[in-house]
């Protein structure tokens, strides 16, 4: 099996109301963990790399590894460039084998925003690529992108609903309360929002920075119409804690094979739980 796009996988979602997590990755040892653990619990899965990730890996290693995975694990893979802004960087990670993006234009002036969401689909669809755009500020740090909290705002239901008519997306990530990063207070979900966007808008709905929401309230947010739920924060920390411990462990340790592995494994439980919440068990 190649790796796919989000469009099938997601559209199953929100037909049998379940969400399809979107992991976080950095690297081959992050990506492995996230797959391992996908495979085991029988779910789909969508591998997300932000530009400064596809930066730091390599553009044509990410699909090469993805695709290697996909092969090797047989269930639904899609490779998905996270938060990008950049529509020439897009343009290049579609160009080497991505078949899902977003587009992040939700800084811009809303018009701004659908102008440039539309051409990115325009040129996309061409190519069998889906896309993804943001409508209302997630806060909170991802990648280069920074906003803060007190500058977030809320997607206004009527609003998304011209955004989706106009730019044609295949899934629209919305502002209900989340934030990137760590939350310093327990996230308020703002559920009625999402329950009045999800009654006028047909496509699937996104639930950014998910890392730290509790899992009632992620299941909550699923059954009103969540279809694609990002993890980021949530695989970095286990992940640096597992490695740290192992090194206080064994302070003369210099073998990566050694030292990376508790951090592959803590990613895999984080991962497998997440599936879990999500619902999304068994549905490969």
């Amino acid at each position: 099996m190649d790796i796919i796009s989000t469009k099938e996988i997601l559209l199953d979602a929100k037909k049998n109301r379940y969400a399809v997590p979107a992991f976080n990755i950095h690297n081959l040892e992050t990506m492995q963990a996230v797959l391992e653990g996908a495979c085991e619990m029988k779910s789909p899965v969508i591998i997300a790399a932000t530009p400064g990730t596809v930066d730091y890996a390599g553009m044509d290693y990410l699909v090469a590894m993805a695709r290697v995975g996909a092969k090797k694990h047989n269930i639904p893979v899609a490779l998905h460039l996270d938060h990008c802004s950049d529509i020439n960087f897009l343009e290049e990670c579609i160009g080497a084998g991505f078949k899902s993006v977003m587009i992040d234009a939700s800084l811009k002036q809303y018009e701004d925003n659908i102008k440039v969401t539309r051409d990115v689909v325009e040129f996309a669809h061409k190519q069998g690529v889906t896309v993804e755009a943001e409508l209302g500020t997630v806060g909170g740090q991802e990648d280069e992108r920074n906003v803060d909290a007190a500058k977030a705002l809320l997607t206004v239901p009527d609003m998304a609903l011209d955004f989706v008519k106009k730019t044609n997306i295949d899934s629209l990530a919305i502002a209900i309360g989340t934030a990137h990063g760590l939350y310093k207070l327990k996230p308020k979900l703002d559920f009625e929002r999402l329950a009045n966007i999800r009654k006028i808008i047909d496509i699937p709905l996104v639930l950014h920075g998910a890392s730290g929401v509790s899992p009632e309230d992620t299941r909550k947010a699923i059954e009103l119409g969540i279809c694609k739920v990002n993890i980021a924060t949530e695989l970095k920390i286990p992940f640096a804690d597992s490695i740290k411990e192992y090194f206080l462990e064994n302070p003369m340790a210099n073998d990566p094979r050694k030292y990376l592995t508790p951090g592959k494994n803590a990613i895999k439980q984080v991962v497998m739980n997440k599936i879990e919440i999500c619902g999304s068990k068994n549905k490969a």
